[in-house]
């Protein structure tokens, strides 16, 4: 049985949380006056995004669109006919372009002509579609050359990213949301806070008034979003960037309720980034550990991720093994070194003076 507040919420892993359940796909929970939580349907082991509809006059502004699957537009027509009353989405607001969040939003900014609400950076990710040619760019397979897979890996990892559900429709425009930009809607301002790491530029909606944060991958209170570097820039330290992320999230009060865009709404935001900062510290001293000797991103992989269950892991769990490769080399704790056109890390000996950075080339 759940240990229980003195209120009714379950508490569970230093966190509170006031739903015991989620919503049934097409149906919401009211989370507060005006803030409804739909759960939406994906076809992956993570089978579930929450979007947060919020009413305003005489429609509604959703956070969040769902998968590009025919499954998504039917609870979407089940929604908008029922919860939503027939009343029109307003306008739409994307926190970042992954497709679970993004894919539908072309059509229903088509459906309602009305405006898309995002940050320039995701605006423009959303347009960097995965390779679709028989033969992708030479830097695909290059990345994972680097990383010490074959190309016989790179080419398995095609059929998942060529997915139908991973083309979204994006929207022909969209209205900047910058950090500190302010959203009044229905009564609220809500406040956007920028994150960065697990996407170029993460908005997150913050009403200080109601003590609510629509916080989408960013936090989440059970598992880690993925925080990995991408084939199209191999250099980048995008774990850096979400560490620092959390510090900007953590001067938000602790007793607000997050609103993740996966699992149940919580409260214990502080709580909550202080795990996940820990979680990260130990891949970090995992990888250092094992860099005692030198060893290939997929050498080091399978020491941070022992338990990986499918190709689609794999793909993950790579791209955050090189966020913590490039992350120990900007500390200057690793060194990146390459033979043969692959890259191998070792960690800094002692007494050793690495001087420049680690060759890019």
């Amino acid at each position: 049985m759940a240990e229980l507040d003195h209120n009714g919420h379950e508490l569970k892993a230093g966190l509170r949380f006031p739903w015991v359940a989620p919503p049934a796909a097409g149906e919401t929970l009211e989370v507060a006056p005006g803030v409804l939580w739909l759960r939406m349907p994906l076809p992956f082991g993570l089978d579930h995004i929450n979007l947060y509809l919020l009413r305003h006059d005489d429609g509604w502004v959703a956070v969040d669109s769902g998968l590009a699957t025919e499954q998504s537009r039917a609870v979407w027509e089940q929604v908008l006919g029922g919860v939503l009353e027939g009343r029109p989405l307003l306008a739409l607001v994307c926190t970042h372009f992954h497709y679970d969040h993004s894919g539908l939003l072309g059509w229903l900014a088509e459906r309602f002509r009305c405006p898309v609400y995002m940050t320039h950076a995701e605006y423009q990710a959303i347009h960097v579609a995965p390779p679709q040619d028989d033969e992708p760019h030479w830097a695909f397979h290059q990345y994972y050359r680097q990383a010490g897979l074959s190309e016989e890996d790179s080419v398995a990892f095609l059929p998942l990213i060529r997915q139908a559900h991973f083309r979204p429709t994006p929207p022909a425009a969209f209205r900047r949301l910058r950090e500190g930009s302010v959203l009044p809607i229905g009564g609220r301002r809500w406040q956007v806070v920028v994150g960065r790491g697990h996407s170029p530029e993460h908005a997150c909606l913050y009403s200080a008034e109601d003590g609510l944060l629509i916080s989408g991958d960013q936090v989440l209170p059970r598992i880690t979003p993925t925080v990995g570097v991408s084939v199209d820039e191999p250099d980048g330290d995008p774990l850096r960037d979400w560490l620092e992320s959390l510090d900007r999230l953590g001067q938000l009060p602790d007793e607000v309720l997050v609103l993740p865009a996966h699992e149940r709404p919580f409260h214990g935001l502080h709580t909550r980034l202080t795990q996940l900062r820990e979680h990260h510290r130990r891949h970090l001293d995992l990888a250092l550990e094992r860099c005692a000797q030198p060893c290939t991103a997929a050498e080091l992989m399978a020491e941070l991720f022992p338990r990986l269950r499918s190709r689609f892991d794999e793909l993950m769990a790579i791209a955050e093994t090189l966020a913590h490769c490039n992350y120990l080399i900007g500390e200057g704790l690793l060194v990146r070194e390459t033979e043969a056109g692959v890259h191998r890390y070792r960690r800094v000996r002692s007494g050793e003076t690495t001087g420049a950075p680690s060759s890019p080339f």
